[in-house]
């Protein structure tokens, strides 16, 4: 991919590529979270002439791996000889001054860095950080004349801080495939010429002309007759979704056949898929307890360390008979090379962040680590009907009206009605009818949230909703409603009940499936809905749900997800439409469609599944248990081999080779394990 950037006359970069831009945040966001605990966190060792002033690389990506170990090798290749003339040469010219110089110069590459950090780290009141605790070791071990370990302990270090940063690199990299899918510039008509502009100084009103095989960069109405898209990018299927004119195309699909003409709707960073990627962009912004509370102790555990360090040099000599100072400060030098909390600071962001990476790989976005470990112990799914369990698309099954009504004259006015709703139940009835007729006027057009459409027509007044909109005005029905399966639309013109239409929703493909695993991950469902009770009872019954409720206002909703939350339940409410915003908002963790979605529910969700599809509600709670699991894993593997290794180096039984394995050996352990998720399959 190219990276375009524009420029100002003074040649001042002023914006670039959104890949470049999710690069940048997510390096500023691990280097300031591992700053903040004096550890290491670097993307890049150095910044190279290919590089802009956020460091990213644009350089051939072998090359850049090279140059990231290029340090450590000539540190290797420097200390591998000075072992061996150390053991099988020790009569030949490299001792005395030679020998130390030989060790020095294998050192700087590596140590260099790292006790310049050290002492940045100190003149900005950073005094306690990972650089002066690897510095004060290895210098130490200088000081003693243990050289080989003290190029080893740099050498090992600068190794794990490569790997850490090749890690990083994969997690981010199913990230930012999501940011390569909106194109940078478009092309658009404009006095009857088509020319090519930046995708976000394009105007609402503008039309695109989309190739076949072209990303559409905004959304927008097709105003060609008809299109055929690769969705891939917003549901991560790739099925050819086929739109029809007037229809709305989003940004990121692709134009699989004709040349396509779409007018632009929707400001570029007002798209949808704009919306995504500030969602992705900001996740890393959100920690997890676990992360907030590692940040905490190792702020505390690090001076600890540094003044036990100088106990265990310091104190023998009161306490100890043949006391030699070399001996405890080498055991001091060594507990501080094991102390390093690297394998937790550097472990542990990356496990949420990895996790955070493969979510996204399937579609699946969390708004921060913190929704990981929340949904890892969601005890209680509950969800919506429409749009969440069905496909949200109905169809007008029949039309009951009394016969002293004109059938052709009361449908167009419920049609015109309908016209002002955005609800799918509006959409099956349009498609049912066909055409506005022009003729039929309304007047004072009210929508009565969880009921239904009033209007005046020609002086009278047109109901068209639920029975409850009916009891609500007293107008009185001579049906059961609840002995009918299907959706009711009943219609009242002039306080007289006319008749009603039949309208059906099918269930989703992968429902039955969705239950099946939530089931077998031992997490209860219950469905709660506006649509009335016989239909929600029937599809609650035909995919195994125990608990449902229909008939139900938005509040109503908040009430009973109220109620799971007084049990101490940890509730996870799933919804697609604008009246699930506030119960998704009072949920422990609320999730949002965010293919049809609306995107009030988009933005007060925590977790927003990008296709529609329910079965990504299991696959997210098992990648918020996975991301758990390898977290908790690390944790207690740095604490363990840590306390051992510790004890033993206090005691003298362990030298500095053990005091580097328990420090990089076991950060690049946990570093490996972490980025396990991001291989697992869910």
């Amino acid at each position: 991919m190219q990276h375009k950037h524009i420029y100002d006359a003074e040649g001042k970069q002023l914006c670039c590529t959104q890949e470049e831009k999710i690069n940048s945040i997510a390096n500023k966001q691990l280097k300031k979270e591992h700053k903040e605990v004096g550890c290491c966190a670097t993307d890049e060792p150095n910044k190279s002439e290919h590089s802009d002033e956020d460091g990213h690389d644009h350089s051939k990506g072998n090359d850049s791996v090279v140059k990231m170990f290029l340090p450590a090798m000539i540190s290797l290749c420097l200390l591998l000889i000075a072992i061996a003339f150390d053991n099988y040469f020790p009569q030949s010219w490299f001792t005395g001054w030679v020998r130390i110089i030989w060790y020095v110069v294998a050192y700087i590459p590596v140590g260099f860095p790292v006790v310049k950090e050290a002492f940045t780290s100190i003149g900005k009141g950073e005094i306690f950080s990972e650089f002066l605790l690897m510095s004060i070791a290895t210098i130490g071990a200088f000081a003693i004349g243990e050289y080989p370990e003290g190029v080893a302990v740099m050498l090992f270090y600068a190794v794990g801080e490569v790997f850490q940063t090749l890690a990083v690199k994969r997690a981010k990299a199913n990230i930012k495939t999501l940011l390569d899918q909106r194109p940078d510039e478009v092309t658009i008509f404009e006095n009857n010429q088509a020319i090519t502009v930046r995708a976000e100084n394009v105007q609402i009103g503008n039309i695109i002309q989309l190739k076949p095989g072209e990303k559409l960069g905004l959304d927008g109405e097709l105003i060609s007759e008809t299109a055929s898209f690769n969705t891939a990018t917003l549901t991560g299927e790739s099925k050819p979704d086929t739109k029809a004119k007037g229809e709305t195309v989003l940004a990121g699909m692709i134009n699989l056949n004709s040349v396509a003409q779409i007018k632009v709707t929707t400001a570029y960073t007002d798209s949808k898929l704009s919306k995504i990627l500030e969602l992705v962009q900001n996740a890393t912004a959100q920690k997890a307890p676990t992360e907030l509370f590692i940040r905490k102790f190792a702020k505390i555990y690090t001076p600890i360390v540094v003044a036990l360090a100088i106990l265990i040099t310091v104190l023998p000599y009161f306490f100890v008979d043949n006391y030699v100072f070399s001996q405890w400060l080498y055991r001091a030098l060594v507990f501080l090379v094991i102390s390093c909390p690297c394998a937790l600071v550097i472990s542990i962001p990356l496990g949420y962040f990895g996790g955070i990476g493969s979510a996204s790989r399937n579609g699946i976005l969390f708004k921060g680590s913190n929704f990981l470990d929340i949904i890892a112990n969601i005890q209680n799914v509950v969800m919506d009907k429409t749009g969440t369990m069905t496909e949200g698309v109905f169809k007008v099954q029949e039309v009951i009206l009394k016969p002293e009504f004109n059938k052709d004259e009361i449908l167009q006015m419920v049609n015109a009605l309908e016209s002002q709703s955005t609800h799918p139940v509006a959409t099956a009835i349009h498609n049912y009818v066909g055409k506005i007729d022009s003729n039929v006027k309304l007047d004072n057009v009210e929508e009565i949230s969880g009921h239904g459409l009033k209007a005046i027509v020609d002086d009278k007044e047109l109901l068209v909703g639920n029975f409850k909109l009916m009891d609500k005005f007293n107008i009185a029905y001579d049906i059961d409603p609840a002995s009918i399966v299907y959706t009711l639309i009943a219609i009242a013109y002039d306080k007289i009940f006319i008749g009603y239409l039949t309208i059906a929703d099918s269930i989703k493909e992968d429902a039955q499936i969705t239950i099946d695993k939530l089931k077998a991950l031992g997490v209860k469902t219950t469905m709660l809905s506006g649509d009335k009770s016989t239909v929600v009872k029937f599809v609650a019954d035909k995919l195994g749900i125990t608990n449902a409720y229909g008939d139900l206002l938005p509040e109503d909703k908040v009430n009973k997800v109220k109620e799971l939350i007084a049990k101490n339940e940890t509730v996870c409410f799933v919804g697609d439409g604008v009246n699930d915003a506030p119960v998704v908002a009072l949920s422990n963790v609320g999730i949002a469609m965010g293919g049809l979605g609306s995107d009030a529910t988009i933005e007060t969700a925590d977790v927003v599944i990008q296709d529609d599809m329910p079965s990504k509600i299991p696959m997210a709670i098992n990648i918020g248990k996975q991301t758990k699991k390898i977290v908790w894993q690390n944790i207690i593997l740095a604490f363990v081999v840590k306390a051992i290794v510790l004890i033993l180096g206090a005691g003298g039984l362990a030298t500095m080779w053990e005091a580097v394995f328990a420090d990089v050996g076991v950060a690049l352990i946990a570093i490996l394990n972490a980025v396990r998720i991001q291989r697992m399959k869910f």
